[in-house]
């Protein structure tokens, strides 16, 4: 997503970082162990404006979970739950909605794009991958005031190729799995799947800094 900033926002904003102002105001904000910013591009739109995408993550249930929102996705070939998650283009958290894993990915990405107005309501373009394609566009710039910009793998492309703004996601999923809780989906209500993953993703963010 293109994010205009605005003289309401937090200062952090200035930095290209989301954070309350308890974080804000920290000297630094270090980033990833594995990737330090001053290593690589900061992956950002016109003007410094940091972007955002919009993904979401198949989980199968464990044997031993008490039920709840389950489903089965058909081209996944799992019975379990899906993950919509909302970023910006350097993978930090904006929104989270889960669900069971045989609702369209479409519905699903329409919850969490309404979940993110109220927090984010200054975000322009949000990038996604070809599930997201179709009456979804339409939705989103009615709905949601946003722009849906779908990233389509190449037809010529063969093999393993990252896709722009693509990766970001899958990155941030990378993270979040790193959470043995997350794993499978352990939980009976959706809800608290949503609490942790968003408890997973801030402590990621507060690891970082130094």
């Amino acid at each position: 997503m293109l994010v205009a900033a605005s003289a309401c926002r937090l200062p952090a904003l200035a930095d290209r970082l989301l954070l309350p102002p308890a974080l804000a105001t920290r000297r630094r904000v270090g980033a990833h162990p594995s990737s330090r910013a001053d290593e690589r591009p900061r992956a950002g739109g016109p003007g410094g404006e940091p972007d955002s995408s919009d993904h979401r993550q198949s989980v199968g249930a464990h044997r031993r979970s008490k039920g709840g929102a389950r489903g089965y996705d058909a081209a996944k070939k799992i019975t379990g739950c899906k993950r919509h998650i909302l970023t910006d283009t350097d993978g930090r958290l904006l929104a989270v909605r889960v669900h069971a894993a045989d609702v369209q990915d479409r519905d699903g990405a329409k919850l969490a794009l309404t979940a993110s107005r109220t927090s984010f309501p200054f975000v322009q373009t949000v990038f996604a991958d070809g599930g997201y394609a179709g009456r979804l566009e339409a939705w989103a710039r009615a709905k949601a005031n946003v722009a849906l910009s779908v990233v389509k793998r190449s037809r010529a492309q063969s093999g393993f190729e990252p896709l722009p703004r693509r990766w970001v996601i899958e990155r941030s999923f990378a993270w979040l799995i790193k959470n043995r809780r997350l794993v499978r989906d352990f939980e009976q209500r959706p809800e608290t799947s949503e609490t942790l993953i968003t408890i997973a993703a801030a402590t990621t963010l507060i690891r970082r800094l130094r």
